[in-house]
């Protein structure tokens, strides 16, 4: 009887796995999904959709911040879909700065590759801090959804490579989801705290109405 057990078990394990797809290139004409995005046909895909160069070209700092992202997602990078996984280049001239954001579908790895940056998060149960300021070589995780931010920590320009868990990490800047929309302005100095004239500054800066 047990030999009978142990035979369907594993009839039952190979006929999943033998089933099991090797990979899934998002076909991204569709729209995508919390799930992620349909696959293309096996016949349709090719090598070119599991590589990706970009990584390896310095984005364009001449911005408010000061700081480029480059990303590897599944939208740039299709070969990612539905592994789990996804990267980016982040480029932060000297003052530059990648604001306090969040990544709600995903953690993240932060490698150095060159320059200093000061890194941190902030936890949601007790809003505990935790910064520190990175060489090259350190590496950081940014656990899922906790707002984060890097700061150039020196006089050159910083290069770092991050990880995601996750195919499309998702993004939220919050300075732009306070600042860079049309919520009214009375309802943002009741909820933030601010005054008129900083929250018409901030919203003339960063594109916002109301």
């Amino acid at each position: 009887m047990k030999m009978l057990h142990f035979a369907v078990l594993f009839a039952l394990l190979f006929s999943s796995s033998s089933h099991a797809a090797d990979f899934c290139v998002a076909k991204l004409k569709g729209a995508g999904s919390p799930a992620g995005y349909a696959c293309r046909m096996p016949s349709k895909v090719t090598v070119d959709d599991f590589v990706f160069a970009g990584l390896g070209v310095a984005g364009n700092t001449t911005n408010i911040i000061s700081a480029a992202v480059t990303p590897a997602f599944v939208q740039q990078f299709p070969g990612v879909n539905g592994l789990g996984l996804s990267m980016a280049r982040l480029d932060i001239a000297p003052a530059g700065v990648i604001p306090m954001h969040t990544h709600p579908g995903a953690s993240e790895i932060l490698f150095v590759v060159q320059g200093k940056i000061t890194a941190g998060f902030i936890s949601s149960s007790a809003n505990t801090v935790y910064v520190k300021t990175l060489k090259k070589g350190d590496v950081m995780v940014f656990p899922r959804g906790l707002l984060h931010f890097q700061i150039n920590a020196a006089g050159i320009n910083a290069i770092a490579v991050v990880s995601f868990s996750d195919p499309d990490p998702g993004l939220q800047i919050t300075d732009y989801a306070f600042f860079a929309n049309d919520l009214s302005s009375e309802l943002l100095e009741k909820s933030t705290f601010l005054d008129d004239a900083q929250v018409k500054k901030l919203k003339k800066v960063l594109g916002g109405t109301g």
